[in-house]
């Protein structure tokens, strides 16, 4: 059974090619600081912009960097499963513990075409690999029901386990109903982790996270305290960790030439600019993500100087691990200036 908390790592670059080294360090970072797994490739990870060839590199690399230190899942979804199969085939021949299969995105079949036509056929393709089905609608225009979760459980042990991100409780609530007590809910959405958790009509058993990426030890130790039932303390660690859980999508008010527009800077764009400014290995965004706003950076430093002010010790591992100097860094301009766009146009 899958349990605890989950980095969904970022893929750092470095002149627009995969920085092994860095990878290396933030998948150190992570077993550092007592992560339960690793998720290779998701979508945090930036999987629709690399190649097949980078994506079975990483899958490789974490999965041989993870051995005997801590689990490994490796994004193989797709909107063709033709394509997720053949990614299945080498994360699954590499060793990894678990596969990740977002639903299909833009095509968006129906949730019965969603478990017959593609999590049915990669979970009797790999018995022995647990298969994660990711719910996540507002990013995939698709959703796999509770029902069909329930009816993939009853037909295929390895399918036990669901990355839920709708944000909708009542669905979860029905995901539980239908998969009864043994199935396993990890939070896919940080900021719902607590309430997922501590809900007995949920139960959720953990998170794949987004903000473990720059706070592995505080994720941990909040997901940590929830499975104990100590909620007093975990919800102590939760405000610490709001800001950074804020970050996953930054929605701005931006004034244009033509008049006020929204912008909506999504994941992980926030995080990899707020990577970069604490010093960490992360070497922007793949097009076409590209740049936040100058609002948006400021939405970033404002997060992290409230962690830094207010609860250092969150974000003391990486002062630790990467050798720099978070406060100094959270005051210099000369860092992020180069990580926004200059007037809105």
């Amino acid at each position: 059974m899958l349990t605890g908390t989950f980095t969904a790592i970022i893929t750092p670059f470095k002149e627009d090619a995969v920085d092994t080294d860095g990878l290396d360090a933030l998948v150190d970072f992570q077993i550092q600081n007592g992560i339960t797994g690793i998720l290779a490739v998701g979508t945090t990870g930036e999987s629709p912009v690399l190649s097949w060839q980078e994506h079975a590199q990483v899958v490789d690399q974490i999965a041989a960097r993870t051995k005997g230190k801590c689990a490994c899942i490796a994004g193989a979804g797709s909107n063709n499963t033709k394509e997720a199969l053949v990614a299945a085939r080498h994360a699954a021949d590499a060793g990894v513990e678990a596969l990740l299969l977002v639903d299909p995105y833009y095509n968006g079949p129906s949730s019965i075409e969603i478990r017959r036509e593609y999590v049915a056929p990669v979970a009797e393709a790999f018995p022995g690999v647990q298969v994660i089905p990711y719910v996540i609608p507002g990013r995939t225009g698709a959703q796999l029901l509770p029902e069909d979760l329930g009816l993939l459980f009853r037909d295929y042990p390895n399918v036990a386990t669901v990355k839920e991100a709708t944000g909708d409780l009542e669905n979860m609530k029905r995901t539980r109903k239908c998969c009864g007590p043994e199935y396993t809910i990890l939070s896919g959405d940080d900021g719902m982790t607590y309430d997922m958790m501590t809900d007995p009509s949920v139960a959720a058993a953990g998170v794949i996270s987004v903000a473990s990426n720059v706070a592995p030890a505080a994720v941990s130790r909040m997901v940590a305290l929830l499975k104990k039932g100590d909620q007093a303390e975990a919800g102590r660690l939760l405000e610490g960790l709001q800001p950074l859980f804020s970050l996953v999508t930054v929605k701005t008010m931006e004034q244009s030439s033509l008049g006020e527009v929204v912008c909506r800077a999504r994941n992980p764009l926030a995080f990899k600019a707020l990577m970069t400014i604490l010093g960490m290995p992360s070497g922007g965004c793949r097009r076409p993500l590209g740049l936040m706003t100058r609002n948006g950076i400021e939405t970033v430093l404002s997060a992290a100087r409230s962690v830094q002010s207010n609860h250092p010790e969150i974000l003391k591992p990486i002062e630790e691990f990467f050798d720099v100097n978070i406060a100094e860094r959270l005051e210099n301009p000369a860092i992020w200036e180069s990580l926004y766009y200059g007037e809105y146009g």
